[in-house]
C-alpha cells in the first residue's frame, strides 16, 4: 500500500536533514581545528608544510579537472596564512582580516550600484538619427 506524504511534510523533512548535515559538518570542522592546533603546538608542522600541502591539493584538483588552473604563489601563500591564523587562534588578526574583507565587499557592492551607461547598437542610433533629422538633434 503506497504511503502518501504532503509537500509541506516533505519540505520539513528535507530542511531537517539539511540542518542535521550542517551541524555534523560544524562538529567535524571543530574536531579538525582542535586536532590541528594540538599538532601545531607540538611542532609537527609549520606554515611551509601548509603551503606545500596546498600546492599538492591544488595539483590533485587540477589533474582531476576540478579546477582549471593552478592558483598563483601569492594566492597559495595567502591561503596558508589564513589557515595558520585559524590554527594559531590569532583572533585579533582574524578579526582584522574579516573587517578588511567586509570593506572590500562593500566597495565591490558600491561599484556594482554605480550608474551604468547603456550603449545602443549602431542600427538603433541610425534609426533615431533618421527620425530626428528634422530637429537637428545629435544623439550620443
Amino acid at each position: 500500500m503506497p504511503m502518501q506524504i504532503g509537500l509541506e511534510d516533505l519540505i520539513g523533512m528535507l530542511v531537517s536533514r539539511v540542518e542535521e548535515i550542517g551541524l555534523s559538518s560544524e562538529n567535524q570542522k571543530n574536531k579538525f581545528n582542535v586536532m590541528f592546533r594540538v599538532l601545531y603546538k607540538k611542532g609537527l608542522f609549520n606554515e611551509a608544510d601548509v603551503i606545500e600541502s596546498l600546492k599538492e591539493e591544488n595539483k590533485i584538483l587540477l589533474e582531476l579537472g576540478l579546477i582549471k588552473e593552478m592558483p598563483d604563489e601569492k594566492t597559495i601563500k595567502a591561503s596558508a596564512e589564513n589557515i595558520m591564523l585559524w590554527i594559531k587562534g590569532d583572533t585579533k588578526e582574524i578579526q582584522s582580516s574579516l573587517e578588511e574583507l567586509q570593506k572590500k565587499l562593500q566597495e565591490a557592492a558600491a561599484k556594482q550600484n554605480a550608474p551604468k551607461i547603456d550603449v545602443a547598437p549602431a542600427g538603433v542610433l541610425n534609426e533615431l538619427d533618421r527620425l530626428g533629422a528634422g530637429n537637428k538633434k545629435l544623439i550620443i
